[in-house]
């Protein structure tokens, strides 16, 4: 695992947790010294696990939040291994390199959403962060109360709430807020995610408008749909106390659903968190990673939130990349089987058709979005843009045993996806609890990822680690990919 390099990024590839499964299966794991320090990890507790401190990008399998710097890209040589968030949408990726160099390179945003692969679903565990974070962020920015107080001195009302994007971000940030009571309204131009919203304990905001596109996507809006889309959005925003947007569209700029005439309108003192920051944002008047005031409106549009809480992000995204170490290892060596999908659709380095992909892996546990439950697939992969890079959920598959073989991590942010969001993508927690297997040895019993409509419907508080939202955050997969959302 290297240490980290990109400017604010805090996480980690690995955890100690996930080391002493890799350990005890036989994996040497090689940790470059202070690899760990942003996440508050010191060597000795990889040490005390069994990883080897020293330089690790000599490993078969080097493991990274964010896409290698070219700097980075120099160090590896032909027959590597890389498995990150490697931004295979952006124009400046650096996956031409990599190919080039002979490394093959595995990008979690392009992991397909399918029941089995929700484990490994690192968009939507790192947006479930940034959903939640960006709520807190509201609340400290804001300035009036969440929760409606009765007191001695009179009754305040509870902060009305409006969450643009319900993907896994979206929805997050929707149960956040119920949870620290605020009157929480969500919307998506996917009517189909209504009840998803409902299940949070929020409102849904009906403008009549229906963009559901292919697998669980969202399509691009039409000229005029935009037209009536922005009338509507603008009249209602100005009732809002606080608005999150969370809305991504893959490969293209961040769709403008907060125009500069609906901050005007809002009240002084109101608030707008802007997870789409990183391209472009979904509010007119955004600067991507500043905070300004403009009209008495706050407007904030952090970046990477997903490393500001490094500790937990950090340990749902070492459970991704463990569930989908196993498949890649084969008694004891490094053995990806490309007809297998997720490896295939995720392996971005390889020529599509050097190794045909079979369709009857898929049979039965890989059944396309429309087979899976509600909650999970709609999830879009715009939940990216909310995660810095995104997010994971999983189905109760269990990742299985990892062994033999030498893997080290780095710890580089993108600071987008918002996480693609480094991102900002999106979810909430989820139910169906999954087990690294003997990976994650020693784990806790918390339940990895799930569904949002299970873990945070009626407010409670059992919020699981990793989740994916009944839709994706944003329009579209944005962030790093869609349900990228938020991200």
């Amino acid at each position: 695992m290297v240490r980290e390099t990109y400017p604010g990024e805090r996480r980690v590839g690995l955890v100690p947790k996930i080391v002493a499964g890799l350990v005890k299966q036989g994996v040497r794991v090689v940790v470059e010294a202070g690899a760990g320090r942003g996440a508050l990890i010191p060597d000795a507790a990889f040490i005390e696990v069994g990883a080897v401190i020293g330089d690790p990008w000599s490993a078969e399998v080097v493991v990274k939040v964010a896409p290698p710097s070219d700097a980075e890209v120099a160090k590896l040589s032909a027959g590597q291994t890389v498995i990150g968030f490697l931004a295979p949408r952006n124009a400046d990726n650096k996956i031409a390199a990599l190919k080039a160099a002979g490394v093959r390179a595995f990008a979690v945003e392009a992991i397909p959403r399918i029941s089995r692969a929700q484990v490994m679903d690192a968009l939507s565990s790192q947006a479930n962060v940034s959903g939640y974070k960006a709520v807190l962020v509201a609340a400290s920015e804001s300035t009036r109360f969440f929760p409606m107080l009765t007191t001695a001195a009179g009754t305040v009302k509870p902060a009305t709430v409006l969450v643009l994007g319900v993907g896994v971000a979206g929805l997050q940030a929707l149960a956040t807020a119920k949870r620290l009571g605020g009157r929480t309204t969500g919307y998506d131009v996917r009517p189909e995610v209504a009840d998803q919203v409902r299940s949070v304990g929020a409102q849904w905001l009906d403008l009549g408008i229906d963009a559901a596109g292919e697998g669980g996507y969202a399509r691009e809006l039409t000229e005029d749909e935009k037209a009536q889309q922005q009338q509507a959005l603008e009249d209602a925003i100005k009732g809002f106390d606080v608005v999150i947007t969370t809305a991504l569209v893959p490969g293209r700029p961040a769709p403008r659903l907060v125009t500069a005439a609906a901050v005007e309108g809002m009240r002084p003192g109101s608030v707008i968190v802007d997870l789409a920051g990183e391209t472009g944002g979904n509010c007119e008047l955004t600067e991507p990673g500043e905070t300004v005031v403009v009209h008495d409106v706050t407007i904030a549009s952090p970046l990477n939130l997903p490393a500001s809480m490094p500790e937990h992000a950090s340990e749902l995204y070492a459970k991704n990349i463990a569930a989908l170490l196993e498949l890649m290892l084969v008694d004891g060596r490094l053995a990806p089987d490309f007809t297998d999908q997720v490896l295939a659709d995720s392996c971005v380095t390889r020529e599509p058709d050097a190794e045909p992909k079979s369709d009857s892996v898929a049979a039965g546990t890989d059944s396309p979005q429309a087979n899976r439950p509600a909650s999970e697939s709609i999830a879009e992969r715009a939940d990216s843009a909310a995660s810095g890079p995104g997010a994971a959920v999983a189905d109760g598959a269990d990742a299985g045993s990892v062994v033999a073989g030498s893997v080290s991590t780095s710890a580089t942010g993108d600071g987008a996806d918002s996480g693609a969001f480094g991102g900002s993508a999106s979810g909430t927690a989820g139910a169906a609890a999954t087990d690294v297997g003997s990976v994650a040895a020693g784990s806790d019993s918390t339940p990895v990822n799930g569904s949002v409509s299970e873990s945070t419907a009626a407010e409670t508080d059992s919020t699981a680690a990793n989740g994916t939202g009944a839709g994706s955050a944003a329009d579209v997969p944005g962030s790093g990919s869609a349900g990228k959302e938020q991200g």
